[in-house]
This record gives C-alpha cells, sequence and structure tokens, in this order.
C-alpha cells in the first residue's frame, strides 16, 4: 500500500560506493556498476520478470472471461475521486452476483501492482472500503499487500540489486546503514518504518532482501505496520463523496497521527537499549 513519504534529502550523507555500505554478499561488481548507468538488468532477469508478468497477465484473464460483460471503458485505474466513484458504483453491480470473481480480480490486480511497482494502490485501498466495508476491507487490503509485498521482496532477492542500485543508490545506502546499526531490534525498526511515511513502501518492498532483512521479520512488520494506514484510507472509503482529492487522505493531523504511533513501536528498542547503558556502563575497580 502506498503511504506520503518524506523527503529525504536531510538523510543522504556525502557519497560513498555501494561497496562500502551494502553486505558483504550484496557488493557491487565491475558489470554491475557498468550496468547502473544503462539497462538495469541483464537478458535472464529481464526474462524473469516478463514470465511472472506473463503469469499475472494470463490470470487478469481468466478472470476476465468469467465476468459478464464488461464495459472496457471502465478496465482502469482512476485517477481522480470522481472516476473512483463511477467505478465504484458499475463495480458494486457485480459484486452480489460475482462476489468470487469481484474478489480473485481485486487480489490479483493488487498483488500485481506491488509486485512491479505500480503506483495506484490507495485507490485500491479506497475501493475496498466502499465495497466490502471497514472489517472485510481492512482484512482484504492487509491480505493483498502483504502478498504483493512478499511476491516483490522474494522478485528482488533474485534480480532487485542491480535495480535498486540504478534507482535508489543513495536511498540503499542510506537504509543499509541504519538496517546495520538496528540488527539487534531490527523488527520494531522495520514496523516503524511501515508505519510511518520515512520510506517509501516500494522502496523497502525492493531493498529489503538485498541489506539482508530476514522474511519473517520483513512480513510481520508489514502486517502490523500497515494496519493503521490502511485503516484510514479504507474508512475514507465509506465516504467517498466527501471525498474531493486523495490528497485528503494524509493531511498534517493524519500523518502526525502515524509518525506518533510509529515511534510507539520504537519505546521497546529504546528503554532495552536505556538498560543496556545502565547494566554495560563504566564499572568502579
Amino acid at each position: 500500500m502506498e503511504k506520503a513519504t518524506v523527503p529525504t534529502d536531510v538523510m543522504k550523507k556525502p557519497s560513498t560506493t555501494g561497496e562500502e555500505l551494502l553486505p558483504p554478499n550484496q557488493g557491487i561488481s565491475n558489470g554491475d556498476s557498468r550496468r547502473t548507468s544503462q539497462l538495469p538488468l541483464t537478458t535472464f532477469e529481464t526474462s524473469v520478470v516478463l514470465g511472472i508478468f506473463g503469469m499475472f497477465t494470463i490470470a487478469l484473464l481468466c478472470v476476465y472471461v468469467t465476468m459478464p460483460s464488461v464495459d472496457p471503458s471502465f478496465l482502469k485505474l482512476p485517477r481522480t475521486v470522481a472516476e473512483l466513484r463511477t467505478l465504484t458504483d458499475y463495480v458494486s453491480k457485480y459484486t452480489d452476483d460475482y462476489r468470487l470473481q469481484v474478489l480473485l480480480g481485486y487480489c490479483t490486480v493488487y498483488i500485481f501492482m506491488q509486485t512491479f511497482m505500480i503506483p495506484g494502490t490507495i485507490v485500491m485501498s479506497l475501493l475496498a472500503g466502499s465495497l466490502f466495508g471497514v472489517v472485510q476491507g481492512m482484512t482484504l487490503v492487509i491480505f493483498t499487500a502483504s502478498a504483493g509485498a512478499s511476491c516483490c521482496y522474494l522478485l528482488s532477492r533474485l534480480i532487485g540489486r542491480p535495480l535498486a542500485m540504478w534507482l535508489w543508490a543513495d536511498k540503499l545506502n542510506f537504509f543499509t546503514r541504519e538496517v546495520t546499526k538496528r540488527r539487534e531490534y531490527l523488527f520494531n525498526y522495520m514496523i516503524f518504518l511501515r508505519v510511518t511515511p520515512t520510506l517509501p513502501n516500494t522502496f523497502i518492498n525492493v531493498c529489503s532482501p538485498i541489506v539482508n532483512v530476514p522474511y519473517p521479520t520483513f512480513i510481520g512488520a508489514t502486517v502490523i505496520g500497515l494496519m493503521p494506514a490502511t485503516f484510514v484510507t479504507v474508512r475514507a472509503g465509506l465516504a467517498l463523496n466527501t471525498l474531493s482529492s486523495f490528497n485528503e487522505l494524509y493531511d498534517v493531523k493524519t500523518v502526525s497521527a502515524l509518525f506518533c504511533i510509529g515511534l510507539v513501536s520504537i519505546v521497546p528498542t529504546i528503554l532495552k537499549r536505556s538498560q543496556s547503558q545502565v547494566f554495560d556502563g563504566p564499572h568502579i575497580r
């Protein structure tokens, strides 16, 4: 699921090489260094991406052929709240008689978007709230967002390193330093990142396997950390008539609340670190 992000310029430090900051098994070879300024993926890696992309496309086609006749003009992602209202009214006609197909289509589209870093999942979250309500909508969004994040994580483990270095070299170095410093309390840190708009969710999905964030830590923090923002978005989906712009979802008040929740998630880490400093302090001989 997408979230608002804060500028990361303040996080950047003087440029250093990826070889210095990435884990030893993730260093940049000479070949990788050359292709970061050119095509970031090899022919094999591109083939893997296209193969997985094709599988999702086939799944979407299977859902499409089992549905009744659909107006092709609705087969696009809404760009405005007005278009989303129109789509919601149209899809709601099928949720009773074709509920299973609607759910399968929704899940496939959401996971597909998360896997391939396609923007617009916030619209899908609003749609879930409008069609299924808060409880079912939250369950659906958290499930699909977590599944899509997992697919992105696993795909990135195979081919993500050159792409990440091509897109976010400086930000990846920052992330590597932060994960290394917080390895002992990594789960709390990952929850903080998911709850707050410190780093984009897409960046976290792609770069977590590159900096050796264990998958259990990654998926656990994802499920828990997405809950607050998902609640805000899904609940807003019930009141689309009062919404005039997608930007209204994350105003200053909402973002501040998310930061407060994120800070709560790292309180145990701060307390444990303070206790360890007390017990490991200088001893009088």
